[in-house]
């Protein structure tokens, strides 16, 4: 097997290029960034070698990057007492590295785990500092002129589309234009969402055990293409009206096989819950919070017990639905300003209960879908690959995320599951009859 490491050449801080930064008020946090646990969510962009050289690509992203964080500086500062942000000169640490090989050699013979050369810092580890950087990014140029950029993004503050706007904003800079890039909502998620001082111990702990357990995880790439979505899109139907979304239907199946995986392992079925991500910028008429920085997201849950339910794809389909209907219009209005914690503690007191339910599997999910980060052209053309994960950090928890693919409505699906889970997963007939495992590190 192939040796992939990487070599650091050098490690800068970048900081905000005007001077205005220091006139910047404290970045306030709202409450979901204060439940939150530090920790850091990676993507990794792989450029073909292009007629910019290296040395100009890496000179481009950071002076871009410096401009960026003077309007997008919370992402340059440091989190205080898990209440605020400030010293927003402490900068984004930048790190130079190359690797011996060709970029075609990685992306044809690599592991997922070696993508973690490729990352300035280990994702998805259980962070003990939580005045660390919010940002941290690696380019590492391979022998033939190809790079990779590396972007971790410390998830206190960075959702989805938290991610989306630093590298909309980071892209349009660096390819040379200078429109009047403005977010006047910066700040808005703490006004709707305010933060609560003191933060209850018990919701963080819970929060955090949400989050991470112990366990060896590994995470495994996996294909859905268009035609196998389409058949499960109409399985997991039933008998309601409405087909499920190529993301409902996906998830849906992934929790049916590692509930059946689980299984396998146990010699019986265990209760099982389901947790999603749920982007509340589209809920409730907060179209204010469109341009807005932090964890504008909330977590919906689902609980499946076999004996009652079964296990049923349309049946596991319709819960997962179910519960993320709770977010209608009226519970959106309830969880809102300063009398607004009182509806979100019931929600963490219902998820304590739950987690509490006779020790049952709990498994994640969330959708980078539309998100673009297989557009990110700074100036030298789109990414000829991308990828997202790597070895997750020791303590994690039963995980997937949801990509698009580039061509045609294809999800990828990057699962990471404990070790014996992973391994009766790979093993399931009727899971690999629709998803195909990628050795490669993307299907673009």
């Amino acid at each position: 097997m192939m040796k992939f490491e990487a070599q650091i050449l050098s490690k800068e801080i970048i900081k905000p290029s005007s001077p205005e930064i220091h006139k910047k008020e404290p970045f306030k946090l709202c409450v979901f960034d204060q439940l939150t646990p530090t920790t850091y969510a990676p993507i990794i962009v792989f450029y073909a070698p292009s007629d910019t050289n290296t040395t100009n690509i890496l000179t481009q992203l950071k002076k871009s990057l410096s401009e960026t964080l003077n309007i997008l500086y919370p992402f340059s500062g440091r989190i205080f007492s898990n209440m605020f942000i400030h010293d927003f000169d402490a900068g984004v640490p930048f790190l130079s590295a190359r690797i011996g090989c060709r970029l075609s050699e990685f992306l044809r013979h690599h592991q997922i785990e070696t993508l973690n050369n490729l990352l300035p810092c280990p994702p998805f580890y259980k962070e003990s500092n939580h005045q660390g950087p919010l940002l941290v990014c690696q380019v590492t140029m391979f022998a033939c002129g190809g790079v990779a950029l590396g972007i971790c993004a410390s998830h206190k503050i960075t959702d989805a589309k938290t991610g989306f706007i630093l590298t909309f904003v980071w892209r349009t800079i660096c390819q040379g234009y200078h429109p009047e890039i403005k977010f006047p909502a910066l700040s808005k998620a703490s006004l709707i969402f305010p933060p609560k001082n003191p933060m209850p111990k018990n919701y963080i702990s819970m929060m955090e055990n949400l989050w991470f357990t112990k366990g060896n995880f590994i995470t495994r790439k996996f294909v859905f293409n268009e035609e196998a979505i389409a058949i499960l899109k109409d399985m997991a139907k039933g008998e309601v009206q409405t087909t499920p979304t190529r993301t409902e239907a996906v998830s849906g199946f992934i929790w049916k096989c590692s509930m059946a995986a689980s299984r396998a392992i146990q010699g019986t079925l265990k209760p099982s819950i389901v947790v999603q991500a749920v982007n509340m910028r589209s809920k409730g008429k907060l179209t204010t919070l469109d341009g807005s920085v932090g964890n504008v997201f909330w977590w919906a849950s689902a609980l499946s017990n076999p004996a009652e339910t079964g296990t049923e794809l349309s049946t596991l389909v319709e819960l997962m639905s179910q519960s993320i209907a709770v977010f209608d219009d009226e519970y959106m209005r309830s969880i809102q300003g300063e009398q607004g914690f009182e509806a979100i503690a019931e929600h963490l007191n219902q998820l304590e209960l739950l987690f509490s339910f006779e020790k049952p599997d709990i498994f994640a999910f969330t959708s980078w879908i539309n998100t673009d980060f297989h557009k990110l052209d700074f100036g030298w053309g789109q990414p000829c690959s991308f990828a997202i994960l790597g070895k997750a950090g020791p303590e994690f928890r039963n995980f997937t995320v949801l990509v698009e693919t580039k061509y045609g409505k294809g999800i990828e699906a990057w699962i990471t599951l404990d070790e014996t889970k992973m391994s009766a997963l790979q093993k399931d007939h009727e899971f690999l009859n629709f998803a195909s495992p990628s050795p490669q590190i993307s299907s673009l």
